[in-house]
């Protein structure tokens, strides 16, 4: 933090954190309130404010919905950056990241648990009976609340893709709905990724998070049973219904692809 350049807070995007390998993703915002993007950002983790980083990483910038394509986030924001940690015990942890080429350092705080709030990469995904276009005869606006509809992502349940064995996507996200105005990019990129790997027996889902989509109803079961509390969520799961990687808020499509080909590989 004593680097030359202005001082600011980092802006998280995600706080679920857990043992092991920790995906963080965060804003730079300068005091114009304008996002600080270059296409890479070094990190560095300590254990307090006033220690010595035992960590540094490199954070890549990502874009907020499929290239070239979607909406921006709450401010318009376009991109993200996202860093890949590794932590060994629980406790509060302090981040600096500085854009690579701009004076400007960010200052954040990590608080990592035992154990995720939700379902942890590894644990079995709840066989959760979530609703389809057969199982609502076809009510697309039950179903979400995209405009246009993505008739695509609402064909398979999860209960139906844990029984018949087949690896896929599901995000939780609601695009009307969700305050960080990142619920609709992220069904955009999950839209954008089915049609790469569909045909590879990769199945997507989309499920909404709201009661009866009414937030004033609050979180709908489903969201409960993966433990989630907040919004938007993307698993990938497997053959075998174990979760294989999870993203908290805003996922680039190259960050989805790349996980689906190493569960295909």
């Amino acid at each position: 933090m004593k680097r030359p350049g202005e001082d600011v807070t980092v802006v998280a995007g995600d706080s679920d954190f857990a043992v092991g390998d920790v995906r963080f993703s965060f804003l730079v915002i300068n005091h114009d309130a304008r996002p600080v993007e270059r296409s890479r950002a070094r990190v560095w983790l300590a254990g307090s404010q006033s220690g010595r980083p035992f960590q540094s990483a490199t954070a890549r910038l990502e874009p907020i919905g499929p290239p070239g394509a979607g909406e921006a986030a709450f401010g318009g924001v376009g991109r993200i950056y996202v860093v890949q940690l590794r932590i060994h015990r629980p406790g509060r942890y302090w981040l600096v990241a500085e854009p690579i080429g701009a004076k400007i350092q960010a200052l954040g705080t990590l608080d990592v648990k035992a154990r995720s709030d939700s379902v942890a990469v590894g644990a079995k995904a709840p066989a959760s009976a979530t609703p389809t276009l057969a199982s609502t005869h076809g009510a697309v606006s039950q179903l979400t609340t995209r405009v246009p509809p993505d008739r695509d992502l609402l064909r398979y349940s999860i209960a139906s893709s844990l029984a018949a064995h087949k690896p896929f996507v599901v995000t939780f996200a609601t695009p009307r709905f969700c305050t960080s105005r990142t619920c609709g990019p992220v069904v955009d990129v999950v839209d954008r990724v089915r049609r790469k790997f569909a045909a590879r027996g990769v199945r997507f889902i989309h499920v909404e998070v709201f009661k009866q989509n009414r937030p004033a109803l609050g979180y709908n079961r489903w969201m409960r049973q993966w433990g989630l509390q907040s919004e938007p969520w993307t698993f990938l799961v497997g053959r075998d219904g174990r979760i294989e990687a999870k993203f908290e808020g805003s996922v680039s499509a190259a960050e989805l692809e790349a996980a689906i080909r190493q569960l295909l590989s």
